[in-house]
């Protein structure tokens, strides 16, 4: 997969975006990441690329020609278009169903928003889809991005040592994972589970399945009605004295 960012903060998501796994995986191929600098597209020597609302408004929009010729470079530089993602607080929130769908595509690109937004009509023009991190809102986009960005790489093959690395984590079935403990087998007092000291894999699998049903039914029963669960899962969670998903 490839991924551009159109961002005025370049180098910022250089120094996330290089380190770690995500680093890794960049410098093996695994994933191509392109930071664009939006001002490299500016129309004055000033390279100045936000004005005034129409209408009047505190604070300053990002002009939409910049934004149209760095997108296009990009489009040129590819092949083709590139599915193009706004990092917005008015967009849908983002979850993993949709970041398993993303990681089909080929080419994304990812257009980080500053100042008081962007002219709505190079969104009309060009954005495919507006995506949100949660209902807050930030300064801008470029934190939303990496967070998009780094999950989004994750699910690429080769990013990871195994897909059960991200296979069987929080959220990837319509669960929350399950508790998870490392040495030493006591701790303070508090003991590691016996089954995850059996050595029995079956076992292990199926207490960590009702462990992940229970944690799910505790902190986020709303993600109950879009699970799959057996008739004997359900029954469980009924069991759970408060924490019915309604």
């Amino acid at each position: 997969m490839r991924i551009d960012i159109i961002t005025l903060f370049p180098e910022m998501m250089e120094a996330v975006l290089s380190e770690s796994i995500i680093g890794r995986a960049r410098k093996k191929g695994a994933v191509e990441i392109n930071c664009v600098q939006l001002r490299d597209f500016a129309l004055d020597k000033h390279r100045r690329v936000d004005d005034t609302t129409y209408g009047g408004g505190m604070g300053m929009l990002m002009m939409p020609e910049p934004i149209a010729l760095c997108f296009e470079h990009i489009c040129e530089a590819i092949g083709e278009k590139p599915y193009f993602v706004y990092m917005s607080p008015k967009g849908k929130t983002l979850t993993q169903t949709r970041l398993k769908q993303l990681s089909e595509m080929s080419n994304i690109c990812v257009l980080c928003g500053h100042y008081e937004g962007v002219d709505q009509r190079v969104l009309d023009e060009y954005v495919d889809e507006e995506i949100s991190i949660g209902d807050y809102v930030l300064t801008g986009g470029e934190l939303p991005a990496l967070v998009f960005v780094d999950a989004l790489s994750r699910l690429q093959e080769g990013v990871l040592s195994d897909e059960e690395c991200f296979s069987l984590e929080s959220h990837y079935d319509g669960l929350l994972e399950y508790p998870q403990y490392t040495k030493p087998a006591v701790w303070r007092g508090r003991e590691v589970p016996e089954v995850l000291l059996s050595g029995h894999h079956e076992n292990i699998r199926k207490w960590r399945r009702k462990q992940s049903v229970i944690e799910t039914a505790k902190k986020r029963p709303e993600m109950l009605d879009e699970a799959s669960l057996s008739e004997a899962e359900r029954r469980l969670v009924d069991e759970i004295p408060g924490e019915k998903s309604e």
